[in-house]
């Protein structure tokens, strides 16, 4: 019996999401909304300025343990926000886990995002040589693998041109090529390869399943439940940050099937702690994901906020930020955008936000929410959801570390 090539004993990631606010300059939409955080800690002074942390744990992964024998492939299954990109980043040691234990036997090689491992200004002759370096290989064996990796990738012409001139489908082909073709003994590929076009995709799934059959191991990541059937021995299932092995890819996919999509997610705020000023006239009630959306990045997302008014307000506005992990308010959405006007009567309503591309980079992010009038804070839930941003089918440049939002605009070479 052959012993564990991976072996992932007790692991757990915690992220601490924090938000800061300073008052100087600031609207009084924004004085409002700071002046009620200061005084929750009771030392508000409109003269003064203050600076107000408050901070979050978000557990991406608890207690996940595992083992991967040598040669076998297993698929990561989980719906949005299950912690498998966090299991692949500490795999791959982007980053390191909170507790817990990581053992790999040999040398990794990942594909986790477009351009993983690419240094933008190298050319890809230099970035093959570059990464076979980062894997231990000499330059003897890398030159051996050479016309076979761009063979492979199909970007002969260009390999001496800087890969940040390239594009997301040749990023790709030429990421996977380097990856699968410089002999590590753990091929990591995440979603990325659905950036490539179909023939690519299949390409890909022959290479790996190959790379299986010479004794490697594959860790690979899908939604795409036909290649996980197709390609692998073996899964782990995922969700909130828990991990299920199964020796059958069928019982995992099964698994998957019963869970309802996580992109429908539906939060209870009505029994959330406010101050006592706060909630007396207008209340935020949920706040959820509307089915068909999604919060991958470049998807269709859809919010629904049930909101109850006690008595007629004119001018409501519901207002909602995205914070980074560091405290960074990256995004926010306010319903009073292009001066709509909401007059409510008393009662329960619902209203929907609405963005046709999301534009937040695959992360994780805490959110706040808040309702107004006239510029009026009448309630305000600083911690109302943690979610994390996924990279969607549609996003053909993938997650390159960078935080924030990444609109969607149109190039013209000149």
């Amino acid at each position: 019996m052959t012993d564990p090539v991976i072996r992932v004993e007790n692991l757990s990631k915690k992220y601490l999401l924090g938000r800061q606010s300073q008052k100087g300059q600031m609207s009084l939409r924004d004085t409002m909304t700071d002046a009620v955080k200061s005084l929750s800690a009771g030392f508000f002074k409109p003269s003064r300025r203050v600076v107000d942390q408050t901070t979050e744990e978000f557990w991406a992964l608890k207690d996940i343990s595992f083992e991967v024998k040598q040669g076998d492939k297993v698929g990561i299954i989980g719906r949005n926000g299950a912690g498998k990109s966090t299991l692949l980043k500490l795999l791959s040691r982007i980053t390191e886990p909170t507790s817990g234990r990581i053992s790999i036997l040999g040398r990794v090689a990942s594909l986790l995002e477009v351009g993983t491992g690419f240094h933008p200004e190298l050319t890809g002759r230099e970035n093959v040589f570059l990464n076979g370096s980062i894997l231990g290989m000499g330059r003897t064996e890398i030159k051996r693998k050479f016309d076979e990796i761009v063979a492979f990738a199909e970007v002969e012409q260009f390999m001496d041109t800087p890969v940040k001139r390239y594009s997301s489908g040749m990023y790709v082909r030429l990421a996977f090529a380097v990856a699968a073709h410089l002999e590590p003994e753990v091929l990591i590929v995440d979603e990325v390869l659905a950036v490539g076009d179909v023939q690519f995709q299949k390409k890909c799934l022959g290479k790996m399943q190959e790379v299986g059959q010479e004794g490697r191991t594959v860790i690979f990541v899908s939604h795409n439940m036909q290649a996980i059937r197709r390609l692998c021995s073996s899964a782990v299932y995922m969700e909130k940050g828990k991990a299920e092995s199964y020796a059958n890819v069928e019982a995992a996919l099964e698994r998957y099937a019963k869970v309802p999509d996580l992109s429908e997610i539906d939060i209870d705020l009505s029994e959330r702690k406010r101050l006592d000023t706060l909630g007396k006239h207008a209340r935020l009630l949920r706040l959820r994901v509307a089915p068909g959306s999604s919060l991958n990045y470049g998807d269709r997302l859809e919010l629904i906020f049930t909101i109850e008014c006690m008595r007629p307000i004119d001018s409501l506005t519901i207002g909602i930020g995205f914070d980074t992990q560091e405290g960074n308010r990256v995004m926010t959405l306010d319903s009073d955008h292009n001066n709509f006007q909401m007059d409510m009567h008393a009662g329960i309503h619902e209203v929907c936000f609405s963005l046709g591309h999301n534009p937040l980079h695959p992360s994780i992010y805490s959110l706040a929410t808040a309702l107004m009038s006239q510029s009026i804070l009448i309630d305000f839930i600083p911690n109302a959801a943690t979610w994390e941003i996924g990279s969607g089918a549609t996003d053909t440049v993938g997650d390159r570390g960078f935080g924030g939002c990444r609109l969607p605009l149109e190039v013209t070479l000149l």
